[in-house]
C-alpha cells in the first residue's frame, strides 16, 4: 500500500511524464490571463465581486476553514474563470464536447477516460448508473425503478458509509454493508452492481482496503468506484493504481475548478456510459446537466492541476500560518502548533492556537462566534485538548493577505473577549417524562415527533423519535431554559443533528430548532406522559 506521507507533493503530481509539457488549451487563454498572478492571488474584480453580494443583503467571508461546499468550496483559478468566458461565446455539440473533453483528461490524468459531471456526488450517480444500465437506453428510461433489473445492489463497507452514498441509492439499488473480507465475499451475487467506497485513512488502514476490496470484486466482475471528493488528484491515480475501475472527484475543492463540476476517471466503457445516462440526455438525472463553460472550465482546471507549483503552494500555506502563529502568540497564555496532514483530503497544513478558558476569558466556540459574526466576517473551525480550548485555521481556501486580517482580529478578540455567556443557573423545572412535539419548518410542518425524557439534576438524557427513526438524546436544564440535542449519525448513509432551545411552563414547552443544514426551525411540545 501506498503510504500519502511516503509520496512527496511534487511526486504524487507526476505532471510530466505522457503529457510533454503540450497543454490543448493553451491558446484559449488571453496573454493577460497567462500573466495572471499564481494559483492563490487575490482573483481580479473580488472587490466588485463583494459589491455583487453585498448588493443582494449577503455577506462574503474570509474562508479559513476549508473546501466546505456550503461555504461555496474554493474560489476558480483566473485561468478557468478565462477558459469559462472563452467558452459562452460560442455554441457546441454536447455529445461532441463530452468525447474530446473525456480524451484529453484521458491524457493529462492518465485514467482510461474522464467525464465531467456536476459536482462529485453527480458523477458518482452516473457512475452508479453505468454500473447498473450499462448505457442501456431501454433500462436508462426506467431508472429508478429497478424491478426487472439484473444489477440492482450496492455493497458498502461499514468504514466507508456516509450522507454521500445518497447519490447511489438515487439510482434505486439496495444498499448492502459489510465489514470483513468473509462478508464481501458472501455478499456478491449476480445482483451486485458495484462497490463503494469512500477514501480517506481510515479505508487505507482497514482490513477491507481498496486493494482488498479490488481483489475480491474484479475477478466477479464486480466495478469499484471511490469516491475521492476533497482529495488531491494523484497523477497517475493512486486509486485507480490500487485496482479501483472509477474514482470521482469535486471539481470545487483542491482542483478550483467551477464549483458546480466534477470528475469521473477510471475504465472507458463505465466512464463513456456514465455520459449516457447524464444530463442533456433524457431520463432521471437530466438535472445533473453541465454546460459547455463548466465542461472546459473543469478541464482547464485539471491543465492547471498539472502545471500549477504545488511545492510553493504548500510553502505559502505554512508562511501564512506561521505569520499568524507569531501575532497570536503576543497573547499571554497562547500557545500555536502546525498539524500536516494526514491522507490526500484537504491536503493541507493547519494552524492549531489553544488557551486555558480560564485564564483569557474566553472559549473557543466564542471566539469562532464571534470573528464569524463580526466584519470581515472569518469562518474559522473550533478546536480544544488536553483541557484548554481554541481555534484552528486552514489556509487551503484563503488569499494573500487574509492570513493579516486573520491575526489582528484573532489578537484583538483574545486581548479585548467578549461578556461571556451567562452560568448556568439551578433547574426551577422538571422535563423528565414524554412529550409530543410540533415543528414548525421553514416550509411545512409536523407532529410525528416525540421526546422521552430522563432527568438528573441539570442533566438530561434520552431519546428523540421523529418519523422513521429514533435517536439518543442528551441536554440540559438551566432554570426554566431546557437546551436538547439529537444525533442521528452518518454511519447510517443519513445523518440528522437537531437542537432544541426553549423554555418550560408547566405542561408545555417551546422554542426555537437548529438542523444545521436543514436550516433552523420553531417547536413546541406538550407533556403526553
Amino acid at each position: 500500500m501506498v503510504r500519502a506521507d511516503a509520496l512527496s507533493r511534487r511526486k504524487i503530481l507526476q505532471r510530466s511524464a505522457g503529457v510533454g509539457g503540450a497543454l490543448a488549451l493553451g491558446p484559449l487563454l488571453s496573454p493577460a490571463a497567462e500573466a495572471a498572478a499564481a494559483a492563490h492571488a487575490v482573483p481580479a474584480g473580488a472587490a466588485a465581486a463583494k459589491d455583487l453580494y453585498r448588493a443582494i443583503g449577503v455577506r462574503p467571508l474570509i474562508n479559513a476553514r476549508g473546501t466546505f461546499t456550503i461555504l461555496s468550496g474554493s474560489l476558480m483559478l483566473p485561468q478557468v474563470r478565462e477558459a469559462i468566458d472563452q467558452a459562452s461565446r460560442q455554441y457546441v455539440h454536447l455529445d461532441e464536447l463530452a468525447d474530446a473533453v473525456g480524451r484529453r483528461l484521458a491524457e493529462l490524468t492518465k485514467a482510461e477516460f474522464g467525464l465531467v459531471s456536476s459536482g462529485c456526488a453527480a458523477g458518482m450517480t452516473h457512475a452508479t448508473a453505468a454500473c447498473v444500465a450499462g448505457g442501456n437506453p431501454d433500462l436508462h428510461v426506467r431508472i429508478p425503478d429497478l424491478a426487472g433489473f439484473q444489477k440492482t445492489e450496492v455493497i458498502i463497507p461499514k468504514h466507508s458509509r456516509n450522507v454521500y452514498e445518497a447519490a447511489i441509492s438515487a439510482v434505486g439499488v439496495k444498499i448492502v454493508e459489510v465489514s470483513t473480507r468473509q462478508e464481501l465475499e458472501a455478499a456478491i451475487g449476480p445482483q451486485t452492481a458495484l462497490v463503494y467506497i469512500m477514501a480517506g485513512p481510515r479505508v487505507d488502514k482497514s482490513e477491507l482496503n481498496t486493494k482488498v476490496i479490488a481483489e475480491v470484486a474484479k475477478p466477479r466482475g464486480v466495478p469499484v468506484l471511490v469516491d475521492a471528493a476533497a482529495e488531491i488528484l494523484t497523477i497517475p491515480n493512486v486509486h485507480l493504481g490500487y485496482g479501483a475501475d472509477l474514482v470521482a472527484y469535486s471539481g470545487g475543492k483542491a482542483i478550483r475548478g467551477p464549483q458546480s463540476a466534477g470528475l469521473l476517471l477510471g475504465r472507458e466503457d463505465l466512464v463513456r456510459a456514465a455520459w449516457v445516462h447524464s444530463a442533456p440526455h433524457h431520463g432521471f438525472a437530466r438535472g445533473f446537466k453541465v454546460g459547455k463553460e463548466e465542461a472546459m472550465g473543469m478541464l482547464m482546471a485539471v491543465e492547471m492541476w498539472v502545471r500549477r507549483d504545488h511545492d510553493a503552494e504548500y510553502a505559502r500555506w505554512e508562511s501564512w500560518l506561521r505569520y499568524i502563529a507569531r501575532r497570536v502568540s503576543s497573547v499571554q497564555g497562547v500557545t500555536t502548533e502546525v498539524v500536516q496532514p494526514e491522507g490526500l483530503s484537504n491536503r493541507t497544513p493547519s494552524l492549531r492556537i489553544l488557551w486555558e478558558e480560564q485564564r483569557l476569558g474566553v472559549s473557543g466556540k466564542t471566539v469562532m462566534d464571534t470573528l464569524y459574526q463580526d466584519e470581515p466576517r472569518i469562518a474559522l473551525n473550533q478546536t480544544g485538548g488536553s483541557g484548554r480550548t481554541g481555534v484552528s485555521i486552514t489556509p487551503y481556501m484563503l488569499s494573500p493577505g487574509d492570513e493579516k486580517v486573520i491575526a489582528r482580529r484573532l489578537v484583538e478578540v483574545l486581548r479585548d473577549p467578549p461578556a461571556p455567556p451567562e452560568p448556568p443557573k439551578p433547574p426551577t423545572v422538571q422535563v423528565g417524562g414524554t412529550w409530543a412535539v410540533k415543528i414548525q419548518y421553514l416550509a411545512g410542518s409536523s407532529t410525528a415527533h416525540r421526546l422521552q425524557l430522563t432527568q438528573s439534576g441539570d442533566k438530561v438524557t434520552g431519546s428523540h423519535t421523529g418519523e422513521f427513526v429514533t435517536r439518543e438524546l442528551t441536554g440540559t436544564v438551566s432554570g426554566d431554559t431546557v437546551r436538547l440535542r439529537s444525533v442521528y449519525p452518518e454511519s447510517h448513509g443519513d445523518a440528522l443533528d437537531f437542537t432544541f432551545t426553549g423554555t418550560v411552563a408547566g405542561g408545555s414547552m417551546r422554542g426555537d430548532l437548529d438542523m444545521g443544514e436543514y436550516l433552523k426551525a420553531t417547536w413546541t411540545a406538550t407533556r403526553a406522559g
